[in-house]
C-alpha cells in the first residue's frame, strides 16, 4: 500500500523550528514499511525474517522524521526536506505544512487499505501535543503532473493534535511588566512568575534553572536544541526569573493616537531564539496600528478584542540574541495605536494589552489599582 502523510501546522502563531517535528504511531497488525521518501524511521527494527528485499523498518512502533534540505532529489517528496520546521500559519501558510511518501506491506487482511494506527504521537519538539485516534474521512484525492490531474484514493484517515502549555512547562517561561509616561512606577513581573532565584556565579549575576523546549539556538550555532532539552540553563538573576520578557511602555497620549514600545528581552546566557513572536490582544489593534520595527497581522476574529501577532524582521531582528556580560539580548519596535471614540476611556488602563502571549504560559504583571496608574491624565500632546 502506498500512502501520503501531511502534518498541517493550523496554529496562527505557534511554529515548530528545529528540531523540527517528530511522529510515531503503532502498527495494528505486523505491518513494515518498505520504503519511504520525503522522511525516514528513526530504526530499522528486527527485519531478519526477510532475507532478500529489506524493509525500510520493522519497527511495531517507528518514530519518523523530516529529511534535511540537502537530500537526494529521489529522496525528497512534496513539502518536505525542512529538518521538520513548520511556519505558524499567519506568518508563512506556505510553509505551514509537510508531507512524506510511505510504501507499506504486511497488511494482513486489508490489502488494499491497511488498518489506521493506532496511538499517534507528536513531538514539535519536546513535549505539550495530544493527538486523537485517526478516524475515516471521505476519501481524498492526490494530484499528479504538477496539480492538473486528479487521482481518487482508497482510504483518507485524520487525527487532530492539540498543544498544552501547562504539559509543555510546569511553571511560564515568559512574563509581561508595564509602564507608562504618567507614573514613574513600574508594574514588574510578579516576583518568582517562573521559578524562584538560587544565584550560582554572584560576580556574573547567574542563576539556573531548568530548560524548556522552545525554539533555541546554542552559543556554537548549533539549532538543533537537542543538547539542551532535560538540561539546565544559565539565565540572568531576576526577581521573577523568567527566560523571556515582555514590557510595554506607554510612551505618548495624542489627541487620537498612543505611541506604545513594545520590548522583548531574552535573559538567557546560552539560548537566542530564531523565528521568536509575540501575540497582543489590545482593543486599539483593530484601528489599524503603525508598527515601525516588526512584521505584524491581525488574527481572525473571534475575539472580544482585537488581537495581533507581531515577529521579526528578516535579516533584521528575527533573531532574539541571548545576554553576555555586555547587556541583555532584546528587540522592540513603536507602535501607533489609535483611539477608538467609542471604547476609549481615560480610566482603567486603556492603554494597555488585555493579554500578551508569545506561544508559551505567561506570567502577567497585575496594575496596582491605585488612582495615579490605572487613570490617565486628561491633558494630550499635539
Amino acid at each position: 500500500m502506498q500512502a501520503k502523510v501531511t502534518i498541517q501546522n493550523f496554529f496562527q502563531y505557534r511554529h515548530v523550528d528545529k528540531p523540527g517535528w517528530q511522529i510515531g504511531w503503532i502498527w495494528q497488525q505486523n505491518e513494515v514499511i518498505w520504503s519511504m521518501n520525503g522522511a525516514f524511521a528513526t530504526e530499522q527494527g528486527n527485519c531478519s525474517n526477510y532475507k532478500t528485499d529489506i524493509p525500510h523498518s520493522c519497527k511495531k512502533d517507528p518514530e519518523i522524521l523530516d529529511l534535511m534540505p540537502d537530500a537526494s532529489s529521489e529522496n525528497k517528496s512534496e513539502d518536505c526536506c525542512r529538518s521538520g520546521v513548520l511556519d505558524a500559519l499567519a506568518i508563512n501558510p506556505s510553509k505551514s505544512s509537510s508531507s512524506f511518501g510511505i510504501k507499506v506491506g504486511n497488511l494482513g487482511g486489508a490489502p488494499s487499505s491497511g488498518h489506521p494506527p493506532l496511538n499517534l504521537t507528536l513531538k514539535a519538539p519536546g513535549p505539550g501535543y495530544t493527538c486523537g485516534p485517526l478516524k475515516s474521512v471521505d476519501p481524498t484525492v492526490s494530484l499528479d503532473f504538477g496539480g492538473k490531474r486528479q487521482r481518487q484514493v482508497f482510504r483518507t484517515w485524520k487525527a487532530i493534535c492539540t498543544h498544552s502549555s501547562f504539559l509543555a512547562s510546569e511553571t511560564p517561561v515568559c512574563c509581561v511588566s508595564l509602564s507608562s509616561f504618567y507614573n514613574p512606577e513600574i508594574t514588574s513581573c510578579p516576583k518568582c512568575s517562573c521559578g524562584c532565584r538560587e544565584v550560582t556565579d554572584k560576580n556574573f549575576g547567574t542563576c539556573l534553572r531548568p530548560a524548556y523546549p522552545i525554539t533555541a539556538k546554542s552559543p556554537t550555532g548549533d539549532n538543533s536544541g537537542a543538547n539542551f532539552m532535560g538540561a539546565l540553563d544559565p539565565v540572568k538573576c531576576t526577581d521573577h526569573m523568567c527566560p523571556i520578557r515582555v514590557h510595554w511602555h506607554v510612551k505618548t497620549s495624542y489627541v487620537d493616537h498612543w505611541r506604545i514600545k513594545l520590548t522583548i528581552t531574552n535573559y538567557n546566557y546560552q539560548r537566542s531564539f530564531s523565528n521568536w513572536n509575540v501575540l497582543v490582544q489590545h482593543p486599539g489593534l483593530s484601528m489599524n496600528p503603525i508598527t515601525y520595527s516588526f512584521n505584524s497581522t491581525l488574527l481572525q476574529p473571534g475575539f472580544r478584542d482585537a488581537v495581533a501577532l507581531f515577529w521579526g524582521i528578516a535579516f533584521v531582528n528575527e533573531e532574539l540574541i541571548a545576554t553576555d556580560k555586555d547587556g541583555v539580548g532584546s528587540v522592540s519596535t513603536e507602535i501607533l495605536l489609535e483611539k477608538d471614540s467609542e471604547s476609549f476611556t481615560f480610566k482603567n488602563g486603556w492603554a494597555f494589552p488585555r493579554r500578551e502571549l508569545g506561544g508559551q504560559k505567561v506570567a502577567f504583571g497585575l496594575i496596582p489599582m491605585t488612582v495615579n496608574f490605572t487613570i490617565l491624565p486628561s491633558w494630550t500632546i499635539i
